[in-house]
């Protein structure tokens, strides 16, 4: 195979998602020379993602046109060590994207704040209940950074993406119609929040007569004109029902093209190469510290990208798959319970209630939006009374008006025949009368769910695939179940209903499946910490192993919380990326003591 060497770099960076061109940005902007490696191809929110071609729902939806090959690289997926993996062949379960901006131009726009108990988990909980309270089957860890450290950073990222909401606590003063759970915030939300269709206002309604306090879900779908926090505009949203598995081409979804890339492409300490398959990592002689990164081009050219400093942005389980086929830290034997990489593997626990009103609510469930909706935080991690209920973690209850495309909106009440005319009518019946309230649930870490290299399967490019191991620990089956029953305690208070079943992907007797989808939030396997002997990271977001290679995403996780991963993952890039600045890159070395 032919090869080359470039030019050394300031900073290699792997991945043009939001944290790899967010890294780029306030890097070139300190006087760094990046450069940027994106397997996909160069696209255009302005361009590429225009009605009414955007609108086929059959291509972005169905064929996933907007994902990763995965035919060229994906993974294995397994319950447990006992079973042999097969890989995944078509997108299911999640969506990991491909092409400039990642899967942050697919993204439904929800981007909430960690709750400071989800960042202390064992400290919350062990103080809280005694140090017993927590199983031995559960390794849930503090994430070795606070909520206060990271407000600032998450305020940042509020104002990149000029989020939609109403502030529950704003220094410490609990605000009428917002979160009152939610940390403190330095300040308001940037926008007001979205206008609320008939079905979240009927949920809200039921979940304040039940006792809670419902609110409006933190959008990035933005409420009105807006200039963000490096100068790019972005406009009202319309309420298309096109956000998730879709590019917003009217510039009202925040993405990582407009809001970031825009803003440093001309930049010239900035270079991004497209169809640059990055295949390793190299490491130095004495194995201490990266080198740089080899990738194949656009002409399947072997090419070192020498660098001083490495910056693993890409997707999670990428990110994850690039260190252990490195030989990056030392992978997690789940016999042994040693070693790191791969280990506190977490997901999303999702169980709800689907809702049909009678017909005097018509809920135009086309006018949609990725995060418009309402919910409730009182039976997330830390908000509520876990004694004697068997679990730790939570999540939050939601209904939202996200789509009605006809190909996947199809709602019919239970017992209702899968095909034929019976099915019909009911679609007909009830296709303008129903909801859906969801709980959104944490995932804890366990031993037994892990991820690490496949014995029997490679990729396109020779390496072997990332091998999942995954189910459902019992500790959230029970959390599922009792999310489920105050989800369903909330829509016996609303009105107009005439209906209503249940589901549960976690319920007793099944198994995690690839086949339906439930969210691209997968997490853990390069987690953040301060003891090298559970974490692959420090506080910093630095391995532990080689000071110079920085990792981003929801895989510095300990463990999952009950929200949508994006607006914590670049909290904490953000934290790392000030401490690069500020500390690191003038004097390169070990950040923390391992």
């Amino acid at each position: 195979m032919a090869y080359r060497e470039l030019p050394r770099t300031d900073v290699v960076i792997v991945g043009a998602g939001w944290t790899g061109l967010t890294a780029a940005y306030e890097l070139a902007n300190a006087g760094q020379r990046c450069v940027v490696l994106e397997r996909g191809q160069y696209r255009h929110t302005a361009t590429s993602f225009a009605g009414p071609g955007e609108h086929d729902e059959l291509k972005y939806a169905i064929r996933h046109r907007h994902m990763v090959d995965l035919s060229k690289e994906t993974l294995t997926i397994r319950n447990n060590r006992d079973q042999q993996a097969l890989p995944m062949r078509r997108m299911g379960s999640f969506l990991p994207g491909s092409g400039l901006g990642g899967a942050g131009i697919h993204w439904n726009g929800q981007s909430w704040r960690p709750l400071p108990a989800d960042l202390e988990m064992r400290t919350h909980y062990e103080e809280r209940y005694g140090p017993g309270f927590i199983s031995d089957d559960i390794t849930v860890q503090d994430w070795g950074v606070t909520y206060d450290e990271l407000e600032p950073h998450l305020d940042m990222f509020d104002r990149v993406t000029g989020l939609s909401g109403t502030a529950g606590n704003v220094g410490g003063e609990i605000r009428e119609g917002g979160n009152p759970f939610e940390g403190p915030r330095s300040a308001e939300f940037p926008n007001p929040p979205m206008r609320q269709p008939i079905a979240p206002t009927l949920f809200a309604e039921g979940a304040a007569r039940a006792g809670f306090s419902p609110f409006p879900i933190p959008s990035a779908n933005v409420t009105r004109a807006y200039e963000n926090a490096y100068g790019a505009q972005l406009h009202p949203c319309t309420y298309c029902g096109f956000c998730e598995r879709f590019g917003c081409g009217y510039y009202a979804k925040a993405d990582p093209i407009i809001c970031v890339y825009d803003r440093i492409r001309d930049h010239d300490n900035f270079e991004i190469r497209f169809g640059a398959q990055v295949v390793r990592v190299e490491k130095s002689r004495d194995g201490r510290t990266a080198t740089g990164v080899v990738y194949l081009d656009e002409d399947g050219v072997e090419t070192f990208q020498p660098a001083d400093t490495v910056c693993l942005s890409a997707y999670g389980l990428w990110n994850v798959h690039l260190m252990l086929v490195s030989g990056l830290g030392q992978p997690y034997d789940p016999a042994a319970h040693t070693g790191t990489v791969g280990r506190n593997y977490a997901y999303q626990t999702l169980s709800g209630v689907e809702v049909f009103f009678d017909d005097e609510v018509v809920t135009n469930p086309f006018m949609g939006a990725g995060a418009l909706g309402m919910a409730i935080d009182d039976f997330n991690t830390g908000n509520f009374d876990a004694a004697d209920l068997g679990f730790v973690g939570g999540g939050y209850i939601a209904c939202t008006q996200t789509n009605g495309r006809p190909i996947s909106y199809q709602p019919v009440p239970e017992g209702t025949p899968s095909w034929g005319r019976e099915w019909k009518r009911a679609v007909r019946e009830n296709y303008m009368h129903s909801t859906g309230v969801l709980l959104h649930g944490s995932s804890v870490a366990s031993p037994g769910n892990f991820l690490d290299l496949d014995p029997t399967w490679t990729d396109a490019y020779g390496r072997p695939l990332l091998r999942m191991t995954f189910d459902f620990p019992e500790n959230d089956r029970r959390m599922a179940a009792f999310g489920q029953q105050k989800a369903l305690e909330i829509v016996r208070s609303m009105d107009h209903v005439r209906s209503h079943s249940t589901w549960n992907r976690a319920g007793e007797g099944s198994n995690y499946s690839i086949v339906p989808y439930q969210t691209t939030h997968n997490t853990g396997g390069a987690v953040i910490g301060t003891d090298p002997a559970t974490s692959v990271v420090n506080r910093y977001g630095q391995m532990w192993d080689h000071h110079n290679v920085f990792v981003f995403g929801a895989c510095l996780f300990p463990q999952n919380l009950g929200y949508n991963p994006t607006g914590p993952l670049m909290g904490l890039a953000y934290w790392t990326l000030e401490h690069m600045k500020s500390d690191y890159l003038e004097n390169p070395r070990p950040l923390m003591d391992a």
